[in-house]
């Protein structure tokens, strides 16, 4: 990385649960720990933004709902905010957190200022601004212009990548940079998670999502209700979503005494090192950090081969990888690991191995401050 002064830099993201946010808060922290000032603007604190963390920064997004308006508007009150930041801190990055409507509002906000308070503007695309509302006419448009203009993009994996240039025939250069995690130490002990989540000798299933449609909570349910032996397991889902939908269909498939579900969990770590296996049925993932907070504790998961997941994982080495959308081919792979603790502790040793030499946070992040230095060099900017 080309040395320079530390960057003033701002980061928009979701800041509900899912990998975004979740990604986008860590290498805020990331970076402030590695003497950059680091400014968060958004509608909300993201759910697991440290607090009192030197050199970071959180503003906060006022949305008024005027009557004029049949639907509050976010994007424009997100642009003023984003420019009066930039004016006030001198940012030399914007870093937004998928196109719509983050990397808009950064283009709309950068035009707003003089050219010599202008920030850079890099956009990250996570995989739904482009597979789900890439193919939209109303936003299409929008997304390949704010992608046009913007100093540099980047996405969460190859898979991506290429979707973003067949779908959105984007012109402009796009660098993959991978997801990474950086785990906090855990607040309980494993024994005393296991513990209170009822576990014996059980094994632990675990499942972490916010819930959206393309995460496919159904089949996750029709998965482990043809695991057998029942008594085997146990599946604790961490649901960043509402899980109330789904209660009617674990009644239906008796798996009361099976499931537990925990909400809005922010210190996941004390749940990541209790698990022993993953298990994660979406249609697809465009890398899925899920995932990879499981690898980082030693926990292989079952996957379907789709999307960005084969990046992350190798089938039969760190993990196993399901052809299609079928529960039973999902129960017969989880039950094989159930049933052998011994491949199923080689997976996980492969599984964290991988994570600590090609998605750790030592790894990742200093390609995104080269990226910075990168799209600051064409204005002296980080001298």
């Amino acid at each position: 990385m080309t040395t320079g002064r530390p960057l003033r830099i701002g980061i928009t993201c979701y800041p509900s649960v899912g990998g975004s946010g979740i990604l986008a808060t860590a290498l805020g922290e990331e970076l402030a720990q590695r003497g950059h000032e680091v400014h968060f603007i958004s509608y909300e604190r993201p759910f697991r933004l440290a607090t009192n963390v030197p050199r970071l920064h959180f503003h906060p997004v006022i949305i008024n709902d005027y009557d004029l308006f049949k639907y509050p508007d976010y994007t424009l009150p997100l642009s003023v905010k984003m420019a009066e930041v930039s004016r006030d801190h001198q940012l030399d990055i914007l870093h937004v957190h998928y196109a719509v409507p983050h990397a808009t509002a950064a283009i709309l906000a950068r035009s707003m200022l003089p050219p010599e308070q202008q920030p850079r503007v890099v956009t990250t695309l996570h995989g739904t601004d482009t597979t789900l509302l890439g193919r939209d006419p109303g936003y299409g448009p929008a997304i390949r212009h704010a992608l046009a203009c913007s100093d540099a993009i980047t996405t969460v994996s190859v898979f991506l990548q290429r979707e973003t240039q067949r779908l959105l025939a984007v012109d402009t250069p796009i660098d993959v940079i991978h997801n990474f995690f950086a785990p906090r130490p855990p607040r309980r002990s494993r024994a005393e998670v296991r513990r209170d989540l009822g576990l014996q000798d059980e094994v632990l299933i675990l499942h972490s999502s916010n819930l959206r449609p393309l995460k496919r909570i159904d089949l996750l349910l029709e998965t482990v209700a043809r695991i057998h032996p029942q008594e085997s397991f146990k599946l604790v889902i961490l649901a960043g979503g509402d899980f109330t939908p789904f209660v009617d269909i674990v009644r239906r498939l008796g798996l009361e005494s099976r499931v537990v579900v925990r909400k809005n969990v922010s210190d996941i770590e004390v749940y990541l090192q209790a698990a022993d296996l993953g298990l994660i049925t979406s249609e697809s993932e465009s890398f899925c950090l899920s995932i990879l907070e499981a690898m980082c504790f030693a926990c292989p998961s079952v996957a379907r081969r789709a999307g960005g997941v084969p990046e992350v994982v190798e089938d039969g080495v760190s993990g196993l990888l399901v052809p299609s959308l079928d529960a039973d081919a999902f129960a017969r792979a989880v039950e094989s690991l159930i049933k052998d603790p011994i491949r199923r502790a080689a997976l996980g040793r492969a599984a964290q191995d991988r994570a600590r030499e090609k998605f750790s946070a030592e790894i990742i992040v200093p390609r995104y401050e080269a990226l910075y230095r990168r799209v600051c060099a064409a204005d002296g900017k980080a001298n």
